[in-house]
């Protein structure tokens, strides 16, 4: 029997060795090869979904998401708006069309997909490991993408230039997910017009070396050379910065008004406004008054679980909301959100 199992293996050894087993891809699968691979991917994805917790998706998800989908994913998937370059046609396997697959995923399932990506398919993981956040909202765009027509689509994903080095389209691109008039109080993205051009240089070059960790970032500023992002965070920092938001909750807006500005000596929790927003404050410390309240209160948890890098005072920042409860971030955010932005 030993003899047997041994002469098997050498003679599997000598099949492959032989290179009679094509691994070219204008052949295909066999079809029992394909049914196999198929049924051990959808095995192996099923059971690292189980026991994963889904978050809540909220309607703030879906532009970042879908931004970020144009930039990444439509190149291989195409998208509502666009179909897939006929060039893909000869990968394999086939990156699918989205609409007739995802209903098939649970949206745990659809979450180790784009996290962790599929091994001998082409199909990568997630950018940034660490940004499950990201990998959530692009699921969230996912369940979402069956609906959309191509208008919506492309309302959602803004406009996406950046193989263009031209400065004009570049900030089109930017403005894509960026402009004011595209965010709302559950926009995850932050608007830029009027931020601290230090702080925005900072940002890119922390996004750049993979300091300020961001699967999103990542792509949107890939191949951007160091004086265009100077030129960059030179516009947005030349605008004049966005009305307030109305606070959500008056409330919420009153509490998080005295955590901003006196703290809470009684738990070490400093005032956000000893740092931030000073006349004579550090340029490298960003404006918070008018940001969207779910941005902050994402990089609020981010900074909680020391998952959000950035320039050379994020360590700072860090100490000063460890003792941050889970609910005092979004009283905090709801008092940013309405507060007036300074200059």
């Amino acid at each position: 029997m030993v003899g047997l199992v041994v002469a098997g293996g050498l003679g599997a050894l000598l099949l492959v060795w032989s290179g009679i087993i094509g691994v070219g891809a204008s052949t295909g699968h066999w079809k029992a090869t394909d049914w196999f691979l198929h049924w051990a991917m959808r095995s192996s994805v099923r059971t690292a979904a189980l026991g994963t917790t889904v978050p809540s998706f909220t309607e703030g998800m879906l532009p970042m998401a879908a931004g970020h989908f144009e930039q990444g994913c439509a190149l291989c998937h195409g998208s509502p708006g666009t179909p897939a370059p006929a060039s893909v046609r000869n990968m394999l396997p086939v990156p699918p069309e989205l609409k007739d697959k995802i209903p098939a995923w649970t949206d745990a399932e659809l979450f180790q997909i784009v996290q962790h990506g599929i091994r001998f398919t082409g199909m990568p993981a997630w950018p940034v490991a660490s940004r499950e956040d990201e990998a959530w909202a692009m699921v969230s765009f996912l369940r979402r993408y069956q609906e959309l027509t191509a208008s919506d689509y492309r309302t959602l994903a803004g406009y996406a230039a950046t193989r263009s080095k031209k400065i004009e389209r570049l900030t089109e691109t930017c403005n894509g997910c960026h402009a004011p008039e595209r965010l709302a109080a559950s926009s995850l993205v932050p608007r830029l017009a009027g931020q601290s051009l230090t702080y925005m240089q900072q940002a890119l070059a922390a996004y750049a070396s993979n300091a300020r960790p961001s699967g999103v970032m990542a792509v949107a500023t890939e191949g951007l050379s160091e004086d265009e992002r100077k030129n960059l965070v030179a516009i947005f920092a030349r605008q004049a910065p966005s009305a307030p938001m109305q606070p959500m909750d008056q409330s919420l807006k009153d509490r998080g008004e005295r955590l901003a500005n006196h703290g809470d000596p009684a738990r070490n929790i400093p005032a956000c406004l000893n740092c931030h927003e000073k006349d004579d404050g550090n340029a490298a410390i960003p404006r918070l008054s008018g940001q969207p309240s779910a941005y902050l209160v994402n990089q609020l948890r981010l900074f909680r679980e020391k998952r959000r890098g950035g320039g050379p005072y994020h360590l700072l920042m860090t100490r000063a909301v460890e003792h941050l409860e889970e609910e005092d971030v979004e009283p905090l955010a709801n008092y940013f959100m309405g507060r007036h932005p300074s200059r």
